[in-house]
C-alpha cells in the first residue's frame, strides 16, 4: 500500500521541462478557474435578463460578503495546497496526510461560524455593503441560500486544491467543469421554470457544489493515493493549522482586501451614481473576473512546480517557472484591456438589455481596464512569494492595491471627478502596484543568483 502511494507522488515536477509541466498543471487549472469564473457568470446573465437591473443591483450587493467568505475558504485551501506541494518535494508523505485532515476539520469549524455570524446579522450587514431598500430584497433572498451551502463551498474548494496540488489536475479541472454544466442546466430550469427568480440562481449554485463536494470526498476516500482519508487525520493538528493559516494569510488578506473595497465601492457608487452604479460595478466586475481567474489558474499550476522545485532545492527552475508564468499572464490582462477598448458595449449587453445600465457599464468598463495589463505579472509575482513560504512580502504584495493605494484614491478622487473617480481609481492603483512589485521582484531574484542548485535557502533568511 504505501509503495504504491508513493509511487503516485509527481515527480516530475522536478526533472520535466518547464514548459511541458506548465502546460500539464495550468492548463487543466485554467480550465477549471475559466469554468469557475463562467460559473459566476452565468448566474449574473441569467438574473440580469430573467429578473432585471435591480436584481443585478442586488447581487452586486452581495460581494463583498461572497469575497469575505472566500477569503475564510482560501485562507485553509490556499495554505493547505502551497504546504503539500512543499512537502512533495521534501518527500514527507505522512505529514502531508495531515494536512489533508487539517482542511476538513478548519474548513467545516471556519465555514459554520461565518454562516452563523452572516445570518444572524444579515440585514445590516447588506444595507452596510450598499443595499437600498429597492435592492435589499434581492440581495438577502440570493446570499441567505448561498450562506446555507457556505460549508459545502468550503470543503468543496478546499478538497479541490488538494486533488490538484496532489497530483490529480485535470480531475480536479473536470469537476470544477462539471459544477459549471449543472449550474447552468439548474439556473434556467429554476429562474424561468419555476419562476424562483433570484433564489433560483442560488439555489442551483448550492445544489451543483453539493454534488461536486460528494465526488471530490469520494477521490479521497481510495486508499490507494498517497493522499487519502483515514481514522483520526481528521483530529485538528494545530502545529499544521497554524503553518497552513500562515501562509494562506496572503491570499486571506487579499480577499478579505477585495471585499473592503467592494463595500467602499458600493457607498460611493450609491452616493454619485445610484443603484444602477452599483449594478454597473457588478457587470464590469464580472467581465475583469473571467480574465483575472484566468490568471488565477496560472497561478494555481506554477504552485506545485515552484513549491515542489522550491522544496528540493532547485531554484534554477522556481525562476523559470515564474517567468514564463507571469509572461502568459500578461498576454491575459492584455486581452481583457483590448476586449474592454473595442467591445465594451457588446460585452456589457450580455448582462442586461436596460439602456442605462448598458451605458454606464460599458463607459466603467473602458476606464477600469486602463492599467490592466500589468495585472497579471503582479499576481503571479504576489503567488511566487506565497509558493515559496515567504508570507510577510506574500501579504505586503497582496494588500498593497488594495488597501495601500485603491481605497485612499477611492476616497480622494470621487471628491473632484465624481462617479468617473471611482472608476479612475482601479487603473491608477493597478500601475502603483506593479511598481512595488517590479521592486520586490528584483530584490527576490538578485538574492536568488546567490544561491545554487542544492543551496540550503536559509542562508537567505526567512524573509527578504
Amino acid at each position: 500500500m504505501e509503495v504504491s502511494a508513493k509511487s503516485a507522488i509527481p515527480t516530475e515536477l522536478g526533472t520535466e521541462k518547464i514548459g511541458i509541466l506548465l502546460k500539464r498543471y495550468a492548463l487543466p487549472a485554467i480550465i477549471a478557474q475559466t469554468a469557475s469564473s463562467l460559473y459566476n457568470m452565468v448566474d449574473s446573465i441569467f438574473i440580469g435578463q430573467g429578473v432585471g437591473p435591480l436584481a443585478i443591483s442586488g447581487l452586486a450587493v452581495t460581494f463583498p460578503l461572497m469575497n469575505l467568505s472566500t477569503a475564510f475558504g482560501t485562507l485553509v485551501g490556499a495554505g493547505a495546497a502551497t504546504m503539500l506541494s512543499v512537502l512533495l518535494g521534501q518527500k514527507n508523505y505522512k505529514a502531508a496526510n495531515k494536512v489533508l485532515g487539517n482542511i476538513v476539520s478548519l474548513n467545516i469549524i471556519i465555514g459554520f461560524l461565518f454562516m452563523v455570524l452572516a445570518l444572524v446579522f444579515i440585514d445590516p450587514i447588506l444595507y452596510f455593503f450598499g443595499a437600498s431598500e429597492n435592492t435589499l430584497p434581492y440581495a438577502k433572498e440570493y446570499i441567505s441560500i448561498i450562506l446555507y451551502g457556505n460549508i459545502i463551498t468550503h470543503l468543496y474548494f478546499g478538497l479541490n486544491a488538494a486533488m490538484r496540488s496532489s497530483g490529480s489536475p485535470k480531475k480536479a479541472m473536470g469537476l470544477t467543469i462539471f459544477t459549471v454544466i449543472l449550474n447552468t442546466i439548474l439556473d434556467p430550469l429554476f429562474i424561468f421554470v419555476f419562476d424562483m427568480g433570484i433564489k433560483g440562481a442560488a439555489w442551483a449554485t448550492v445544489i451543483s457544489q453539493a454534488v461536486a463536494m460528494l465526488v471530490v470526498m469520494h477521490h479521497f476516500n481510495n486508499r490507494e493515493r498517497a493522499f487519502h482519508f483515514e481514522k483520526g487525520i481528521a483530529r485538528l493538528d494545530w502545529r499544521i493549522a497554524k503553518d497552513s493559516l500562515a501562509i494562506g494569510m496572503g491570499p486571506f488578506l487579499m480577499h478579505s482586501a477585495a471585499c473592503l473595497v467592494t463595500l467602499f465601492v458600493n457607498q460611493q457608487l450609491r452616493k454619485y451614481s445610484g443603484d444602477l452604479g452599483i449594478g454597473a460595478y457588478g457587470i464590469c466586475n464580472r467581465l475583469t473576473f473571467l480574465f483575472a481567474m484566468i490568471c488565477l489558474g496560472l497561478n494555481q499550476g506554477m504552485q506545485p512546480i515552484a513549491g515542489y522545485n522550491y522544496g528540493a532545492r532547485k531554484y534554477s527552475r522556481v525562476k523559470d517557472v515564474f517567468w514564463k508564468t507571469a509572461g502568459l499572464a500578461t498576454i491575459i490582462t492584455c486581452s481583457c484591456f483590448l476586449m474592454a477598448v473595442l467591445i465594451p458595449e457588446t460585452a456589457v449587453s450580455l448582462f442586461t438589455n436596460d439602456p442605462e445600465l448598458a451605458e454606464m457599464s460599458s463607459h466603467g468598463l473602458t476606464i477600469l481596464i486602463l492599467a490592466f495589463p500589468v495585472v497579471g505579472f503582479q499576481m503571479i509575482a504576489t503567488n511566487l512569494f506565497q509558493c515559496l513560504g515567504m508570507v510577510k512580502k506574500s501579504i505586503i504584495l497582496s494588500l498593497s492595491r488594495q488597501i495601500l493605494f485603491l481605497l485612499p484614491l477611492l476616497y480622494i478622487l470621487p471628491l473632484y471627478f465624481g462617479a468617473k473617480g471611482v472608476w479612475l481609481s482601479y487603473p491608477i492603483a493597478d500601475f502603483m502596484s506593479f511598481l512595488l512589485t517590479a521592486f520586490l521582484m528584483g530584490r527576490l531574484f538578485r538574492k536568488f543568483s546567490r544561491l545554487k542548485d542544492g543551496d540550503d535557502p536559509s542562508i537567505l533568511g526567512s524573509q527578504i
